[in-house]
């Protein structure tokens, strides 16, 4: 009789906790802050996850996007760390190396990497290189023995258009004029167009997901000219990749050192997160939720009609790697410095 009685007790527990869950975000709206422009790939990832994820979170909110963009990310990361209140219903889609500024001790840094709780990345973001098809460079090596060196484009040191040709010129001795300042990368892409830069270092899923890339690649405007990642991606012919360049041109061990930290960001991706102070039971919901999301047929078939990769990362995951990065050496916090220009 007694254990009757304890197993009905557990039954009504778990049902009353059940619909406090339902209780709490049924009729609520989840804001997700996106760090970057309206229809950048930044913002085109969290949009997708908007879609579908109402239906796995228990009380079936809304969720909307609020986009605020500008320095590569850092102000819309800042806003979401100290502004939104710590109730689970404000969520940050943030780029993947703000970490960089926060290892160099910038002033503009208002928030701790490693406090941020991690709740999914939608797909890793391997980089690569444009160049315009019309100008002298035709591969890395036109790059190391150019008089002049090529311009690309860059939004805030810590894009990959900034830090990966800096990276470059340590790694394999490479020279680029990089011009940053641009509010988003379609704006660097309007750049290139006009004649203003000639290259920009990105993602993989980027080139791959939007114009105007589908039509330079129709009709070769630009070139590839390395990769990021342990292995090619299929989609790129003849692209070296970027540990293929530190064996040819022989990068010694503590640069190498420096590029394992630094493209660390590509295994962040395109991450979610949530402010400091979320009650656990929240997170576990928002975090189940962005799991079965990640991995619903529908959105999966979605992303594909829009040419969105996917190659998800889980919370627990984010947050191992954002402890392991943050615990960089000195010389290696240093070199990362150096990298960004202080």
């Amino acid at each position: 009789m007694l254990r009757s009685l304890l197993a009905c007790l557990l039954v009504l527990m778990g049902s009353s906790h059940l619909q406090a869950q339902t209780n709490f975000y049924q009729g609520k709206t989840i804001t997700i802050i996106a760090a970057a422009k309206a229809g950048d790939v930044y913002d085109l990832y969290p949009r997708l996850v908007a879609e579908f994820m109402p239906k796995h979170i228990p009380g079936n909110p809304n969720i909307i996007i609020q986009n605020v963009a500008g320095a590569a990310g850092l102000i819309g990361t800042n806003q979401v760390y100290n502004l939104a209140k710590p109730d689970g219903l404000t969520l940050g889609a943030i780029y993947p190396a703000l970490y960089f500024e926060q290892l160099a001790k910038r002033s503009e840094v208002k928030f701790d990497w490693t406090k941020f709780i991690w709740i999914g990345s939608t797909v890793s973001s391997n980089s690569l290189m444009y160049m315009r098809a019309d100008t002298p460079y035709k591969t890395i090596e036109d790059i190391r023995t150019a008089t002049t060196p090529p311009k690309c484009g860059a939004t805030g040191v810590t894009s990959s258009a900034f830090y990966m040709p800096k990276l470059l010129e340590d790694a394999i001795g490479t020279k680029f004029d990089v011009v940053s300042g641009y509010v988003a990368g379609s704006d660097i892409d309007l750049a290139v167009e006009r004649g203003e830069v000639q290259c920009r270092a990105f993602t993989i899923n980027a080139y791959f997901a939007r114009e105007p890339f589908i039509t330079w690649r129709k009709k070769n405007f630009v070139r590839v000219l390395y990769q990021t990642g342990s292995k090619p991606d299929p989609r790129l012919k003849d692209v070296p990749l970027f540990n293929e360049l530190m064996d040819k041109y022989k990068t010694p061990e503590n640069v190498r050192r420096l590029v394992k930290v630094v493209v660390a960001a590509d295994e962040f991706g395109r991450p979610i997160v949530f402010p400091p102070g979320v009650p656990a039971d929240r997170v576990k919901i928002i975090r189940d939720a962005f799991n079965k999301t990640i991995n619903d047929p529908a959105l999966l078939a979605e992303a594909e009609r829009r040419r969105l990769d996917i190659d998800p990362a889980t919370g627990e995951e984010l947050d191992s790697l954002a402890k392991e990065v943050m615990t960089a050496p000195p010389d290696i916090v240093e070199r990362v410095k150096k990298l960004i220009g202080m």
